[in-house]
């Protein structure tokens, strides 16, 4: 299985543990699910797909990737531009963020049409994000909602993490629009409820799969929380418990390491509650520790 992750890593300064320090290290939602992939599946190979800098901490970041055995084949430099950089505070678990990203190379990750075609044409499994679309201008978005709707109609499998983050859009109207339009052409969806009622007015989980069911996903995958995990697979609608975790650390890339523990599973014959059990038993660990990528 071949799986390429579309989308912008940046670098992040994390809690330590002590307060008022950080440790620096690297994530990106798109970023973070290839990386526990990776971590859970090193016989799948898995590639990075975006743009970085040609600065030293655009090097570093290479190290990491190359580390895990990330593919690095299809990420492009630019020399007048570095990754972004962001802050994670916490209070009682739940992040906040402070982002640094003008100068993001990834803003340009689809600029280069005829290197994204390839990419996608070497790839088995697609994904990608709401922030990877919302990065982008509009002319590069469409570049890149053409490329993977044009693989998907050849019969490759597109995952989608809708991930709604309105600060990083002109508008509400635009983000929803542009995330329904990113389901469209997406085979697995893996939206978090919580996002989906606040922006879409949902009510419950199961409105939410009918609403990217109608939009022509063949899975829906709805994370929330503590709360069971609700899913629709072949035309079969049902529910997952989550493990209660009492000592919820820090929540970030918890849905990214859901999503890594949940695509692992794709070239195996297991039914979707299996599936969806080992996901959160991923995500478990880790929201016990610090940052976005923790070793399981």
């Amino acid at each position: 299985m071949r799986f390429l992750s579309i989308g912008e890593c940046m670098a992040e300064l994390a809690p330590s543990g002590d307060p008022g320090h950080f440790r620096m290290g690297f994530a990106g939602d798109t970023f973070n699910t290839v990386w526990y992939l990776r971590a859970l599946r090193p016989d799948i190979h898995g590639a990075y797909y975006t743009a970085i800098g040609m600065d030293t901490i655009s090097d570093k970041l290479l190290e990491e990737m190359d580390a895990i055995g990330i593919d690095t084949s299809w990420i492009s430099r630019r020399p007048d531009r570095t990754i972004g950089l962001y802050l994670i505070e916490l209070l009682n678990g739940e992040r906040s963020f402070s982002y640094w990203r003008n100068s993001s190379a990834a803003k340009c990750l689809a600029d280069e049409k005829a290197a994204l075609i390839k990419a996608v044409a070497a790839a088995d499994i697609i994904y990608f994000s709401g922030i990877t679309l919302a990065i982008l201008e509009p002319y590069a978005r469409d570049s890149l909602l053409d490329t993977i709707r044009e693989a998907h109609e050849f019969g490759k499998t597109v995952a989608f993490d809708p991930n709604l983050r309105p600060g990083l859009w002109p508008d509400t109207k635009t983000m929803k629009k542009t995330v329904m339009r990113g389901a469209e052409m997406s085979n697995i969806v893996l939206p978090s409820f919580e996002d989906e009622a606040f922006h879409f007015g949902d009510i419950d989980p199961a409105a939410t799969i009918e609403r990217y069911v109608s939009a022509g996903a063949d899975r829906v995958i709805v994370k929330n929380g503590p709360h069971p995990v609700a899913f629709f697979h072949q035309g079969n609608r049902d529910t997952v418990p989550v493990s209660q975790i009492a000592n919820v650390v820090d929540t970030t890339a918890a849905g990214d390491s859901f999503n890594a523990g949940y695509l692992a599973e794709l070239d195996r014959d297991i039914p979707q509650q299996e599936m969806i059990a080992a996901a959160s038993r991923v995500a478990a660990k880790v929201i016990q520790s610090h940052g976005a990528l923790v070793q399981l």
